[in-house]
């Protein structure tokens, strides 16, 4: 692995903890504007100092995010299927490696479908965009996406991520699930957990902590952290657990102590 790379992947995950707080804002490229990103710039600025990595697609970047910030990006490059569509699975990489680059990225991402009728297809993109990747000293983000028929268990999350790392992926998102820590272990580049659909705050919290008490690198929160009733606390009370190994019910009553201190102010 060369310096690029290694200064990349450095930018993504925090050395001092070596875990990271990435924000995905990346739910449009095939939801449209979903509750709570239907202004980007809006619900991108207040979180963006308090994210280690901001995870979203090429449009949204150039248009919402200010050039001059510091936090690394990691760039959405996969699409081409919407909500509409039932085989979202049909997938293809969208962004060139060149304007990613242009772009200044510290990583890229896609999505993976293991076991979903185009799961050679995106396995090969996966492939592909790795070769580029190396070429190019870019560390590339591996989703092992979960359609509706497909459990999320430790069998099938184990396996997906397995497949992800085997190709190449220098880190790889995927989900909570019971035996949690049989995934990590099974799995030789770092994972982080998708936050998944919004639940409660204090849930979520409870999710973040026992993933990395498992063996997580840290999360890539979105909805439960923009569609909170309070974003900025919520990011904040994430990072707690996450990078202070703060307990649920620590995060949660800051959480709630920076909550009531926005109604006061």
């Amino acid at each position: 692995m060369d310096w690029g790379m290694k200064n990349r992947i450095s930018r993504i995950i925090k050395p001092s903890t070596g875990r990271t707080v990435m924000l995905a804002v990346d739910h449009g490229y095939f939801l449209g504007p979903t509750t709570g990103l239907e202004e980007p710039r809006k619900t991108i600025e207040p979180l963006l100092p308090h994210a280690d990595t901001l995870m979203l697609t090429r449009g949204v970047l150039r248009k919402c995010v200010d050039p001059q910030t510091d936090v690394p990006i990691v760039l959405r490059v996969s699409g081409g299927t919407s909500v509409l569509r039932d085989d979202l699975s049909n997938e293809g990489l969208t962004v060139s490696m060149n304007d990613a680059l242009r772009l200044n990225v510290a990583g890229v991402a896609l999505s993976i479908f293991v076991g979903a009728v185009n799961e050679r297809e995106t396995l090969l993109n996966l492939a592909g965009l790795v070769n580029e990747g190396e070429e190019h000293g870019v560390p590339v983000l591996a989703v092992t996406a979960v359609g509706k028929e497909m459990a999320r268990d430790a069998r099938y999350l184990g396996l997906a991520s397995r497949i992800a790392a085997e190709l190449g992926a220098h880190v790889v998102k995927t989900y909570y699930c019971e035996d949690f820590e049989k995934v990590v272990r099974a799995c030789p580049v770092p994972v982080v957990i998708a936050g998944g659909k919004k639940i409660p705050e204090k849930d979520a919290l409870e999710l973040s902590y026992n993933a990395v008490k498992r063996g997580a690198a840290g999360v890539d929160m979105g909805r439960n952290i923009f569609q909170s009733e309070n974003p900025v606390a919520m990011i904040k009370a994430v990072r707690e657990v996450v990078h202070n190994n703060a307990t649920p019910s620590q995060a949660l009553d800051l959480f709630k102590t920076l909550s009531t201190q926005k109604k006061t102010a």
